[in-house]
């Protein structure tokens, strides 16, 4: 039997006891069910699809007694999509499960609570993500094609006609997209378009697998015209993003932070922290929590463009900003001129391995590290950081197990103390977990 095997199964009906990471209802009636759609104490009917080692994936039929926090979602796609997965859970208690499951993967992972518990930081609910990927599929039995996310539980691309979290004017033209590409004689060969919704304008960038006639890149040009539109053809990897209008140059993309009075240029693939407001409040927050003095030196890892550098160098003697992408590196040195900023400098290193101690862009020492890696975590430079001893460590995670795993090293093996914690509403309606923790050493 395969472990994704699929079950003719007649309905049952059971009692949620608890909620995944990912946002589905877990079943105990015999073997373990996870039921998307379903929430905690809720007595729902459901039917089983595909069994698995541990467990097996339920559908929702019926919700026989519901959870005073279920609410109707908002969007009709609601379900098949995977973009989004609580939608019918009320926003303050999506919140409430987020910061539990922050505070259960420190208790279990690292063994250790916070001295504090930030209150957390959130923001718009709709119409927020200004970064996304969306796919992009001809099906003739449908005759057009279709773009959108990818449905929860099967390997499809959801048959959307609008999206009400990503950023305007995105959100409004997923169905004039579907339009377009139909309408194109290489529609079988764009399978994905990815999202970039800057303060100046809104990028497109369409992969595409093959060289595409000057019919589609007329009818493209239009659209992007029509709708204001900066629209980009990626043939190969990143490095072969290129504006469909090659003259005149559109310049980068932008984003500011008001408050440090400091401005980004990005490219449309670039790596930019989906939540504007939310990308605003975080690193007000962060910097506030540092307690920054014109005497202090900064390290920030894994910097990517600036966005935590730009806004340190506002309220810091000095800062230094680490990351393993050189091409993002450039591009930081970059808006640290553009903003006038000759106190933040910045290094291309591979942050995947332990920093060198003797590296010379670490003689001097630090009193203050700001670290945001990817998911997979920073624990190949937890040992770097002990050794430099700041005053505080101010850790910005996407994913709490990793979180959870760094700051167990940090206490249990340097002695470090976490001072606070919280999370941060990165991801509205999504089981996605964005945080922050502050620790100083012993």
């Amino acid at each position: 039997m395969s472990r994704r095997a699929k079950i003719a199964a007649e309905p049952e009906q059971g009692t949620v006891a608890a909620m995944t990471h990912d946002g589905e209802g877990i079943i105990r009636t015999g073997k373990t069910a996870f039921v998307g759609g379903a929430l905690p104490g809720e007595v729902i009917r459901f039917r089983r699809l595909r069994r698995h080692r541990s467990h097996d994936e339920g559908q929702l039929l019926e919700v026989i007694e519901s959870s005073p926090d279920r609410i109707d979602p908002r969007c009709s796609h609601f379900g098949v999509c995977g973009g989004c997965a609580l939608q019918h859970l009320a926003a303050e208690r999506q919140i409430d499960v987020k910061q539990q499951e922050l505070r259960d993967a420190l208790e279990r992972v690292a063994k250790v609570t916070a001295q504090t518990w930030l209150p957390p930081l959130s923001g718009p609910q709709w119409g927020y993500r200004r970064r996304a990927r969306l796919g992009a599929r001809h099906v003739p039995k449908k005759g057009r094609v279709i773009v959108g996310f990818r449905e929860r539980l099967a390997p499809y691309i959801a048959a959307l006609d609008h999206c009400d979290v990503l950023s305007p004017p995105v959100g409004a033209l997923i169905t004039p997209l579907s339009v377009l590409l139909t309408g194109l004689a290489s529609r079988d060969f764009i399978p994905q378009i990815e999202v970039a919704v800057a303060e100046n304008t809104t990028a497109l960038v369409l992969r595409v697998l093959r060289a595409l006639p000057e019919g589609d890149l007329a009818a493209l040009r239009e659209f992007g015209r029509q709708h204001s539109l900066r629209l980009y053809l990626q043939t190969g990897g990143v490095g072969s993003v290129a504006p469909l209008e090659a003259e005149p140059d559109p310049g980068p993309l932008r984003y500011c932070l008001p408050e440090f009075d400091v401005t980004f240029d990005f490219a449309p693939t670039d790596f930019i922290q989906v939540n504007a407001a939310l990308n605003a409040a975080m690193v007000s927050r962060v910097i506030s929590l540092l307690e920054l003095t014109a005497a202090d030196r900064v390290l920030d890892l894994y910097c990517g463009l600036g966005n935590f550098t730009l806004p340190l160098a506002r309220r810091a003697g000095a800062v230094l900003g680490i990351e393993g992408d050189a091409a993002l590196v450039e591009r930081a040195r970059h808006n640290a001129s553009m903003n006038g900023l000759t106190n933040a400098q910045f290094v291309a290193a591979d942050l995947t391995q332990a920093l060198a101690m003797n590296a010379p862009y670490l003689a001097q020492g630090f009193s203050h590290v700001v670290l945001d890696p990817p998911r997979a975590g920073a624990l190949d430079v937890m040992p770097t950081i002990a050794h430099l001893a700041p005053r505080k460590v101010a850790y910005i995670s996407c994913h709490p197990g990793s979180l959870a795993r760094d700051i167990a090293v940090l206490v249990h093996e340097f002695g470090f103390v976490l001072r606070a914690a919280g999370v941060l509403d990165m991801f509205p309606h999504t089981t996605h977990v964005e945080s922050l923790a502050v620790l100083t050493p012993p």
